[in-house]
């Protein structure tokens, strides 16, 4: 078990004491939602022309069952020819948004990459295709093969101050966050019609009295946010009631505890 994954989550302080504390997603799930929902990350392979430098390159990827990055790359790029040289390889993905890029989920995932096998080919054709469809123009092209990113390794950030290791293990074993398509909508609606609600939620949940407060990740269990205090800028976890399950559920829970929030202000 990673040290993320050993240590009991944080608690955040409620004004109410009766209310129960809801667990926080592990950092593996973190990892896990946050590949499956990125579609284009860094890959850094290891320099043929310059011996032991990382070299960089902009990466489209699918994800496998057990979430393993794959990639359809043409043997005169120059990340491939790398590839067939030294399979030792990073993957940089990272939340998109705006704000502070700081404040924002990354994950790094170290490993090898190697051609598919044979047989997993035509499952990785479709996925790759459903996400790329005009990648069809080049995919039949003999110059293009399907390679995928076996994790040793898995470095997780999910802001100012959350981090850790997640094992190949664990990673694997996590399960996607029910609200990570919807978690977008849920951000982008939040911050720009509730801001005042948000600064509610912050000062009656967490004890934190915001002049701005910006939402920067939800998922079942609750959500995130960035505060401008007079402290200077905050970051806070805010637990929902209870655990939702869709974009209406989190619709009503954020609106039964901004209304349960009012009275306390």
């Amino acid at each position: 078990m990673s040290t993320a994954e050993m240590n009991p989550s944080r608690k955040h302080a409620y004004t109410e004491s009766g209310i129960p504390q809801l667990p926080e997603p592990t950092y593996s799930e973190r990892v896990r939602t946050l590949v499956s929902l990125c579609t284009i990350a860094t890959l850094s392979t290891v320099s043929r022309k310059r011996s032991g430098y990382p070299f960089g390159s902009l990466m489209p990827y699918t994800i496998d069952d057990a979430g393993r990055p794959v990639f359809l790359i043409s043997n005169m790029a120059m990340h491939t020819q790398n590839i067939q040289a030294d399979h030792r390889a990073s993957l940089f993905v990272c939340q998109g948004g705006d704000g502070d890029p700081l404040g924002t989920a990354r994950a790094t995932l170290v490993g090898d990459v190697l051609p598919m096998p044979e047989d997993e080919v035509g499952d990785a054709r479709q996925r790759y295709l459903s996400r790329y469809e005009n990648s069809r123009s080049w995919v039949d092209f003999k110059d293009f093969g399907f390679y995928r990113l076996q994790p040793l390794d898995i470095y997780y950030v999910g802001g100012f101050g959350v981090m850790g290791w997640v094992t190949t293990e664990e990673y694997q074993s996590a399960k996607i966050d029910p609200l990570a398509d919807a978690a977008p909508k849920i951000v982008e609606h939040m911050n720009s019609d509730h801001v005042p609600a948000m600064i509610l939620l912050s000062s009656v949940h967490s004890g934190l009295n915001a002049t701005e407060a910006t939402m920067t990740a939800v998922d079942r269990l609750g959500f995130h946010l960035r505060l401008k205090t007079g402290d200077g800028m905050k970051g806070t976890r805010i637990n929902f009631l209870h655990e939702v399950q869709n974009l209406d559920e989190a619709r009503k829970v954020l609106v039964e505890m901004v209304r349960a929030a009012e009275p306390k202000a």
